[in-house]
């Protein structure tokens, strides 16, 4: 029992860090107001300020000036948990996900009028969940937090009149740490449960491509491609009131070989008159690369090892989904623009694979938003969004014995505020 308790809860953890960094539930899209308030529809087609720079590095050339722009985003979100049935005593309060704050900036110049060049600071990533002490789901999961931070250096240039690409290097920068219980109060002299710590990280290159095509005078499509991003995950386990008989009290060093997938964005604006705007978008993302992750342990006693926890793998069985997304905007005045949007993105697990760390549904989100342009060199955008699941099922059971069974219906909503200011020079 000892090795098949042990085993899975040091894979659960080590896996956790990439399963999070890139589930449908801590996707960060908002890296940008300007795009935010159209649900990112437009995307991959729409050139507003240097934030292109994430959506589609092609449309960078179609800036005529200088500028630097940068924001941020407040998210609150809300989760209900329903519907109960575990095996261990404890809470739900569901109040797991604090509000969280999350910036971004971006720089471009023009070099001449066939290309400019940018640089981007963003988090296309990121989760903070802190179950309070004595939630029921605790054996499971009970904190998870996930950073990550991309630098990306484009550039961009013009084909003809019509086409222009572009492309850009993406450093990626992973931090995460995870915690959770496994139930042996009952054979600890101290009476309390084992806890596992685990802490990771790692820096690792991918790059974005793009190609942005003027259809006509009042159409332009776009498509750009983020590349898949190998990680090499260096950290460590931390065991701490194991009973005497699991010998496992201390720390140990853990790696982890992770392949997180790509996505294609594409993207229609259609411009119907010099005031309405339309624009309707799609994306691709191969999450079923995430089928199983395999973590290897240093420094396991060798009790440990005999038993089995040198290696340890978990089964994720993603799957790969489309999102899409619907907006319009409209130009009331030469200095207000008004947005709205509307946008639809699955879950890459299903209700037989979902877990307390990854409680995410199919997520349903509308927008508004505004720009405000008092000068020429000065626009300042806001976007509000709500986003709201299907309620999702999670049912994990006690395969380990030390982790009791828990099952619930989790239903998620946020609310979403972002702010940006560009200044051209």
């Amino acid at each position: 029992m000892y090795k098949k308790a042990v085993s899975r809860v040091f894979a659960l953890s080590a896996c956790a860090i990439s399963l999070q960094a890139y589930s449908n539930g801590v996707t960060v899209n908002e890296q940008s107001a300007s795009g935010a308030g159209t649900a990112f529809s437009g995307r991959a087609s729409t050139v507003l300020d240097a934030s292109i720079i994430y959506g589609n590095p092609a449309g960078l050339v179609k800036l005529k000036r200088s500028e630097i722009s940068g924001g941020f985003a407040v998210i609150d979100p809300s989760i209900d948990i329903k519907n109960v049935s575990s095996g261990a005593r404890g809470t739900n309060k569901g109040d797991s996900a604090p509000i969280t704050t999350i910036p971004f900036g971006y720089a471009s110049s023009p070099l001449s009028d066939d290309v400019s060049v940018g640089i981007g600071v963003y988090a296309p990533f990121g989760l903070i969940n802190d179950y309070e002490s004595s939630f029921q789901g605790r054996y499971h999961g009970s904190y998870s937090m996930v950073k990550v931070i991309t630098f990306q250096p484009t550039i961009s240039f013009r084909i003809n009149d019509f086409i222009s690409v572009g492309g850009g290097l993406t450093i990626n920068r992973l931090d995460g740490k995870l915690k959770n219980d496994l139930a042996t109060a009952a054979l600890n002299p101290t009476g309390k449960d084992t806890e596992l710590k685990i802490k990771g990280d790692d820096t690792a290159i991918g790059y974005n491509l793009g190609v942005m095509i003027d259809i006509s005078e009042s159409a332009t499509w776009g498509l750009a491609y983020h590349s898949k991003v190998d990680y090499s995950l260096k950290g460590h386990i931390s065991v701490s009131e194991s009973p005497a008989a699991f010998r496992l009290n201390g720390r140990y060093g853990t790696s982890m070989d992770v392949t997180l997938p790509e996505s294609v964005d594409t993207s229609l604006t259609y411009r119907f008159d010099e005031k309405l705007t339309g624009y309707l978008g799609t994306t691709w993302t191969r999450w079923s690369r995430l089928k199983d992750l395999t973590a290897e342990n240093e420094g396991i006693p060798p009790l440990g090892v005999a038993l089995g926890f040198g290696t340890v793998g978990e089964e994720v069985n993603f799957r790969d989904i489309w999102s899409v997304a619907v907006g319009t905007a409209y130009q009331l005045t030469p200095q207000w623009v008004l947005r709205t949007g509307f946008a639809y993105d699955p879950s890459p697990t299903t209700n037989e694979d979902r877990i307390v760390r990854i409680p995410v549904g199919d997520r349903r989100t509308v927008t508004v938003g505004a720009g405000y342009s008092p000068l020429s060199e000065l626009t300042f955008d806001i976007a509000y969004a709500y986003l709201w699941e299907n309620a999702a099922p999670v049912s994990q059971s006690n395969s380990s014995g030390l982790q009791p069974a828990y099952s619930a219906k989790y239903e998620n909503s946020a609310h979403g505020l972002t702010a940006q200011m560009t200044y051209r020079f």
